[in-house]
C-alpha cells in the first residue's frame, strides 16, 4: 500500500511543472518511467506544456504543437526567446554569477581556466557586439572553426544572443572540407584561431583556412582571428583586409544586448561528418531545443544545477554542441571543456584525473575511449589514483559499446555505467536509462548489449521491410512515429525537399534512423549497426565516399572502394581497395602512401585512413554498382555469397589473393 501511495504521488507531481524543473531523483522506491512515457505518447501537447516551464520567455507560447505540416512539425510556435539569455543571464539576474560555467581543462597546453557565469556573460556579450560592428545581424551565419578553447563556446553563444546561426566546424576537418561547408552555409563571419594543438604536433589553423577561403566560391565578408598566448601569432600581412584580431576587435567594441528570436528560428547549422559534394546540414531550433537539453540533464543524466557534467567530445559534434554547450548551461552546471586524449595527455588516468579534480557529477564518453584506457592500463592502477567521490553516472554513445569493456569501466569506478543512443539529427538521447524515472533498483539491472529504453517523447517502433512491426528480439529497421519530440532538427538547411526525401519517404509517418535493431519484451532496445555505408570510427561518423572521393584524386588511380574494417580499439576504421589506372608506374606500397596522405589532406585525420590493397578489378554488378557489401564481409572474414548480378565472379578469389599476398590472411572468400 505504501508502494502504491508513493507512486501516486509522484504521478501527481508530474502533472505540475515544478516537479519537472527540479528533476526527480533515483532514490524513488519506484519507477515512473512507465508513466512518463506513456503520457508523453498518448498526451504529447499537455506533457510539452508542463516542460515549456524548464526556460524563460519573451513572451510565453500558447500554441505548443503545430503539426499542419508534417514532417514540418513546430513547437511552441508562437512563443519568443533567446538561447544565451536561457543559457546566461538568467543565471546572473538569479544570483549565481560567481559559480563557474565552464572549465577549460587543457593537458595539452598545461591550462586549467575556470569561467565564472558572470565573466562568460560579460565575454559573450563583447564579442556579440564585435559580430555586430562586422555586419553580422538577424539570420546571418557565422561559420566557427576553433580548437577546444573558451572563445569557441564565446562564438557559439555570441551568434546566439544577437539571433545569428552558427555553423561549427570540427577542427580535425582539412581545408576541402572545410570549404564545402563554407560554401553551403555561406557565412558572413568566419570565427577561428591560430593553433590546435593535438599530442606531438600543432596544427596551423591559419593555413587550412586561408586555402579553404581560396577553395570556395563564397567568401566570407571577415575573419576574426583569435591568436592563442602561447603560440606564435598568425600572419596577416598578405590578407589584412579579410582578419581581425580578436583580442582588438573585443577591446573597441560594446556588449550587445540579447535579440529576440522566435521558438522555431534556427540556432545553429551542424553538418553530418564526412559531407562532401551535396552537403547535410542539420538545422536545429531554439526553443524546444533549450528544453529537451535541460530535461535531459536533470532527468536522464541525473545532474542538478549546480553540478559539474563532463562530455568527453570535440565541440564540432552533436555531443558537443548539445552536452558541452548548450545543455550544461541551460540547466546551470559546471561544463568542462577539455583538450586532450584519454591517453597520452600524459597517460591513461587522464579521464579520471579530470573528473575527480572537477568534481563531476555525470558524464559522456565514447566506448573507444575506455578500450584505449583498458588497453594502455589494463590493472586501472592509473585510474584508482584519483578518487570520484561526486560522480554518479557514466554514459556512453556514439558506438557499440561491448560488455567486456562496459564490465571493465563498471569495475574500475564502481557507479552505474550505460550505453545510450541518439543521432546528430535528433540533438539529445532517443534512448537512455532516464536517472530522473527509473527506480535505483531499475538502473541498476540493466542488461548487456542494450541501449535503454525510449526517451519520453519517443514512439519507437522496429519495422520489417514489408512494413510491418517486427516482434521481440527480431530485427529490423528502427523507425520513430511522428511527431518527433522538441529539440529534433526542423530540416536540412536550404533543402526541405532532401529532409523529406531522406529520412521520411521511405517510412510514411515515421522518421526513419537509418539504423537497424531489436527491442526485448521489456522494452529495452539494442542498436545493431547503420544500414548505410557511413563508417563510425571512435565515434565520428565519417563518409565512405568522402574517403573514396580523396583517395581518387591520386592520378595513378581509375577506381576504389572503401569499406569498414573491425578494429579492436576503434570500433572500426576505412579500408580501401584500390585499382590502378593504365598509366600507373609507383609501386603498390608508393600507391597506398600517396592516398593515406591524400585523404588526410582532403578529409582530416579524424577518418584514420592507413589500410589499402591494391586490386586489379573491384567486384560490379551487371548495372555498374560496386558490391561493397561482399567486400566489406571478405576483409572481415565474414561470410557471403557471390550476388547473382555480379558480372565478373572470378573476381572474388583474385582480390582474396591480393589481401593474403599482403600479409591480411585472416580473409573470408564467397560461399558456393
Amino acid at each position: 500500500m505504501r508502494n502504491l501511495l508513493v507512486y501516486n504521488c509522484y504521478k501527481n507531481i508530474l502533472k505540475r511543472s515544478l516537479s519537472l524543473s527540479t528533476g526527480l531523483k533515483t532514490d524513488r522506491l519506484v519507477s515512473i518511467y512507465n508513466e512518463e512515457h506513456r503520457r508523453s505518447l498518448t498526451q504529447p501537447e499537455a506533457y510539452w506544456e508542463d516542460k515549456k516551464n524548464l526556460i524563460e520567455w519573451f513572451k510565453e507560447p500558447k500554441q505548443i504543437l503545430n503539426k499542419s505540416n508534417s514532417p514540418f512539425e513546430k513547437w511552441y510556435d508562437d512563443g519568443v526567446l533567446n538561447a544565451t539569455y536561457n543559457c546566461l543571464d538568467v543565471h546572473v539576474n538569479n544570483g549565481f554569477g560567481d559559480q563557474v560555467a565552464l572549465i577549460h581543462d587543457s593537458p595539452l597546453t598545461g591550462v586549467i581556466e575556470k569561467i565564472t557565469y558572470k565573466k562568460l556573460l560579460h565575454e559573450v556579450s563583447k564579442f556579440a557586439g564585435v559580430l555586430s560592428n562586422n555586419g553580422v545581424k538577424k539570420g546571418d551565419r557565422v561559420l566557427i572553426y576553433m580548437p577546444m578553447i573558451p572563445q569557441a563556446v564565446v562564438a557559439m553563444l555570441a551568434s546566439a544572443r544577437i539571433g545569428a546561426i552558427h555553423s561549427l566546424v570540427f577542427g580535425g576537418f582539412a581545408s576541402k572540407e572545410l570549404s564545402v561547408r563554407i560554401n553551403h552555409a555561406k557565412p558572413k563571419v568566419i570565427v577561428s584561431a591560430n593553433t590546435g594543438v593535438e599530442p606531438g604536433r600543432l596544427i596551423n589553423y591559419k593555413e587550412l583556412l586561408d586555402a579553404a577561403v581560396e577553395l570556395s566560391q563564397h567568401k566570407p565578408f571577415k575573419c576574426i582571428f583569435y591568436n592563442r598566448k602561447m603560440f606564435p601569432e598568425a600572419d596577416f600581412k598578405n590578407n589584412r583586409d579579410l582578419y581581425l584580431n580578436y583580442d582588438r576587435e573585443v577591446a573597441n567594441a560594446k556588449p550587445h544586448d540579447c535579440v529576440p528570436v522566435e521558438a522555431n528560428f534556427p540556432l545553429y547549422l551542424l553538418y553530418t561528418s564526412g559531407t562532401t559534394g551535396f552537403p547535410k546540414g542539420v538545422v536545429r531550433m531554439t526553443a524546444g531545443y533549450l528544453i529537451a537539453l535541460k530535461n535531459s540533464l536533470l532527468n536522464i543524466y541525473g545532474v542538478d544545477p549546480g553540478e559539474t557534467f563532463c562530455a568527453f567530445s570535440d565541440l564540432g559534434w552533436t555531443v558537443g554542441h548539445s552536452f558541452t554547450c548548450y545543455g550544461p548551461l541551460v540547466a546551470r552546471n559546471t561544463s568542462v571543456l577539455y583538450e586532450g586524449k584519454p591517453v597520452g595527455t600524459p597517460d591513461a588516468g587522464a579521464w579520471f584525473r579530470v573528473m575527480s579534480e572537477h568534481k563531476v557529477v555525470s558524464m559522456f564518453g565514447a566506448p573507444t575511449a575506455i578500450r584505449a584506457i583498458k588497453q594502455h592500463d589494463p590493472e586501472a592502477k592509473l585510474a584508482k589514483k584519483y578518487p570520484l567521490t561526486h560522480l554518479k553516472y557514466m554514459f556512453f554513445g556514439g558506438e557499440h559499446f561491448d560488455h567486456e569493456t562496459m564490465h571493465w569501466i563498471r569495475n574500475v569506478v564502481n557507479v552505474p555505467v550505460f550505453d545510450h543512443w541518439w543521432q546528430t539529427e535528433t540533438g539529445h538521447p532517443i534512448t537512455a536509462m532516464c536517472s530522473g524515472y527509473m527506480s535505483k533498483q531499475e538502473m541498476q539491472t540493466v542488461p548487456d548489449g542494450v541501449t535503454g529504453k525510449a526517451v519520453p517523447g519517443y514512439d519507437i517502433r522496429i519495422l520489417k521491410d514489408d512494413l510491418t512491426e517486427a516482434g521481440p528480439k527480431e530485427l529490423g529497421r528502427i523507425v520513430i512515429k511522428l511527431p518527433l519530440p522538441p529539440g529534433t532538427m526542423s530540416t536540412l538547411w536550404e533543402n526541405d525537399e532532401l529532409f523529406k526525401k531522406t529520412y521520411f519517404e521511405k517510412f510514411p509517418g515515421y522518421y526513419d534512423t537509418a539504423d537497424v535493431g531489436y527491442k526485448c519484451e521489456n522494452g529495452f532496445l539494442s542498436v545493431m549497426s547503420r544500414a548505410d555505408d557511413v563508417i563510425n570510427v571512435a565515434g565520428h561518423r565519417i563518409s565512405s565516399s568522402a574517403i573514396e572521393e580523396a583517395i581518387l584524386e591520386h592520378e595513378e588511380l581509375s577506381e576504389c572502394a572503401v569499406v569498414e574494417l573491425a578494429d579492436k580499439l576503434k570500433g572500426a576504421i576505412p579500408f580501401g581497395f584500390l585499382v590502378r589506372n593504365i598509366n600507373s608506374k609507383s609501386s603498390e606500397k608508393e600507391i597506398v602512401e600517396k592516398c593515406v596522405a591524400k585523404v588526410r589532406e582532403l578529409v582530416g585525420p579524424v577518418a584514420f585512413f592507413k589500410q589499402a590493397v591494391v586490386i586489379e578489378k573491384l567486384p560490379k554488378t551487371r548495372s555498374g554498382k560496386i558490391a561493397r557489401n561482399t567486400l566489406k564481409a571478405m576483409i572481415n572474414n565474414k561470410q557471403f555469397t557471390i550476388p547473382v548480378t555480379i558480372e565478373d565472379p572470378n573476381v572474388y578469389n583474385k582480390i582474396k589473393q591480393s589481401l593474403i599476398n599482403h600479409g591480411y590472411s585472416n580473409v573470408s572468400g564467397p560461399t558456393i
